[in-house]
C-alpha cells in the first residue's frame, strides 16, 4: 500500500471552474503538490458558498465567468459567510476593471490563466500567509488606468443609455452612428470589467 507523503496539515482548496476539462486539469496539477489538497470542485457560481461551508477550504480558487453567479459575487459572499477562507481569482479575463471589483469583493489575489504554471501553487501558499498576490502586468494596467478608465465620450454614451434607451435612441440623441455607439458601449464594458452596459454605467458613476 503506497504511503501518503502529504504533510499532516495540507492547504485545503476549493476549485470553481465551469469548464470540466480545465477544472480537472487544475485539480490534477494542484494534487501533485505535497502540501495542497483539492477538497471540493464546483462548476457553477451558486454552488461555491455551500461547498465552502461544507468542506471548509483554506483557499477558494475561483473563475469569474461562471453559470448561476459570478466568481466576484461569490467572493463577496465568502467574505461574509466564510471569512477564514482566502479567495484567489484565476481567470481568462485580465482586465483592470475586474481586478478592482475583485479587490472590493475581498479577494486576496488575482491571476490570469496564461501565467506560469508554477505560479499557481506558489500563489495559493502566499495568500494563505496573508499576502495579496496580483498578476504584475494587470496591476500595472490598473494603476495606469486610474480610478475611472473611461473617456469622456464613453461616459457620455453610457449616461445616454440609462432608462433603457436603445442604441438607436442613443445614436439619435448624440448624433452618432449606431455602429459608433456600439463601439463606445463595448469599450466601456471592457474597460470596467463588467458584463453589460447597466453594470458599466453603475461602475462609471
Amino acid at each position: 500500500m503506497p504511503r501518503d507523503h502529504r504533510p499532516a496539515k495540507s492547504i485545503r482548496v476549493l476549485l470553481a471552474e465551469d469548464q470540466g476539462m480545465m477544472r480537472g486539469a487544475l485539480a490534477l496539477l494542484l494534487g501533485m503538490e505535497a502540501d495542497i489538497e483539492v477538497v471540493a470542485q464546483v462548476g457553477a457560481g451558486d454552488a461555491i458558498v455551500d461547498a465552502a461551508l461544507i468542506h471548509r477550504p483554506d483557499v477558494a480558487l475561483l473563475d469569474i465567468e461562471l453559470p448561476g453567479k459570478s466568481g466576484l459575487d461569490a467572493a463577496a459572499e465568502l467574505r461574509d459567510q466564510s471569512p477564514d477562507c482566502r479567495v484567489l481569482i484565476l481567470t481568462t479575463f485580465g482586465r483592470p476593471g475586474y481586478l478592482r471589483r475583485a479587490m472590493e469583493a475581498g479577494a486576496a489575489g488575482f491571476l490570469v490563466k496564461d501565467g506560469p504554471v508554477e505560479e499557481l501553487a506558489a500563489s495559493i501558499r502566499r495568500v494563505l500567509t496573508g499576502e495579496t498576490v496580483i498578476d504584475p502586468a494587470l496591476a500595472a494596467a490598473a494603476l495606469s488606468a486610474g480610478p475611472n478608465p473611461l473617456t469622456a465620450r464613453e461616459v457620455e454614451v453610457l449616461g445616454a443609455s440609462a432608462d433603457g434607451a436603445t442604441v438607436a435612441d442613443i445614436a439619435d440623441a448624440l448624433h452618432l452612428s449606431e455602429s459608433t455607439v456600439r463601439n463606445y458601449l463595448s469599450a466601456a464594458i471592457g474597460k470596467t470589467g463588467t458584463r453589460n452596459r447597466t453594470e458599466a454605467l453603475r461602475e462609471a458613476r
